[in-house]
Formats: C-alpha cells, sequence, structure tokens
C-alpha cells in the first residue's frame, strides 16, 4: 500500500495538469503567453524592418513559441484560424472549428472579441484533454499581411506569395476574429 502511494505522489508531481491550481486557469495562462511573445516579436520586428520582416515572425518565431509552450506544458499549443495561412500549422481540428464558427457568430452578434474564449473536457479516443480556446481579433497591424488587398503591400503579398503558397488567410477588416490560441492538455485522473 504505501509503495501504490508513493508512486502516485510521484507521478502527482511530473503529470501536466495535476498541480492545484484550475486547469482552465492554467491553460488561459498559456494563451496569454503565447499571445504577449508573439506580440511583442511582430510589434519589435515591424518597428525595425517593416511588415515585410513580421513574415518571417509568423513564419519562424510563432511555431517556435508554441512548440516551447508545448515542451513546457505537456499538451499542444497552436495559433488555428478557419482561414488558414500554414495548413501545416494551423489546421484546426473538428473542435476548433466548431468553436471557432461560433466565435465568428458572436463577434458578428457585438461581443467583444477579446472575452472570446471557450473551454471543456473531452473524451477522445486517445484519452481524455482539457480544450481551451482564446479567439484573437484583428488588429491594426495585423491588417498589412492579413487584409485586404488595397491593405497589404505589394513586397508584402508578394513575400507572403512565396511563403504560402496556399494562402486563405487574406480579406481581414477590424472587429473580426482571425484565428485564435488553441491549448489541448491531457487529463490525467489518479486512481
Amino acid at each position: 500500500m504505501l509503495i501504490s502511494r508513493s508512486c502516485a505522489a510521484i507521478l502527482l508531481a511530473v503529470l501536466p495538469l495535476t498541480s492545484q491550481a484550475d486547469p482552465t486557469t492554467e491553460a488561459r495562462a498559456l494563451a496569454s503567453q503565447m499571445i504577449q511573445q508573439l506580440g511583442a516579436a511582430l510589434k519589435k520586428e515591424l518597428a525595425a524592418n517593416g511588415p515585410e520582416g513580421a513574415v518571417s515572425v509568423c513564419r519562424d518565431m510563432a511555431p517556435a513559441i508554441a512548440g516551447e509552450l508545448s515542451r513546457k506544458s505537456g499538451g499542444r499549443v497552436a495559433r488555428v484560424s478557419l482561414k488558414t495561412r500554414n495548413p501545416l500549422l494551423g489546421d484546426p481540428d473538428a473542435w476548433e472549428q466548431q468553436v471557432l464558427a461560433e466565435f465568428d457568430r458572436r463577434a458578428t452578434a457585438g461581443e467583444k472579441i477579446e472575452s472570446l474564449e471557450y473551454s471543456a473536457t473531452i473524451d477522445e479516443p486517445r484519452g481524455r484533454y482539457l480544450r481551451y480556446i482564446k479567439a484573437l481579433p484583428v488588429q491594426p497591424m495585423c491588417l498589412s499581411c492579413h487584409g485586404t488587398t488595397e491593405n497589404i503591400p505589394e513586397p508584402v503579398r508578394a513575400a507572403l506569395a512565396i511563403e504560402y503558397p496556399h494562402d486563405e488567410a487574406t480579406g481581414y477588416a477590424l472587429g473580426q476574429v482571425r484565428g485564435a490560441v488553441s491549448i489541448k492538455q491531457p487529463v490525467w485522473t489518479t486512481p
């Protein structure tokens, strides 16, 4: 009996989402870290090299930030959108598609995009997961890469055509949902 309690204590110490904190609060903090780190990198690059430089931030730094946060959390941190720029990294799964569509509906009805988030515990074939998703609003700095043809400077359009030949992530306007940060964490239950 003593051995099994010790093993359980060790497992609880190392498995994700086993702390005393609320799992949704932890997921919200992860999403906030992703948003803050990426936003800071984008602002810095925009100031230094303009919108053309920002393409590399989203291409290289965003996946690196998401990967680092995923490794630290033991789950998956990703940016997703219904209008995908990079289908290898940002295609939403069925659950994310449903939530993103609901976010679009709610934003169109007048809800503040900054407050749109959703969390649920989902049973999937591979286990039980906490799913959390936080909407990303289109901000003025987004329009130089994600806006209409008139908003996107020609050098940026050319860079996007090279980097993302199947890009669907344009045509946005202020007040729309650009996408979301999605967190998928395994939920471990103790015996």
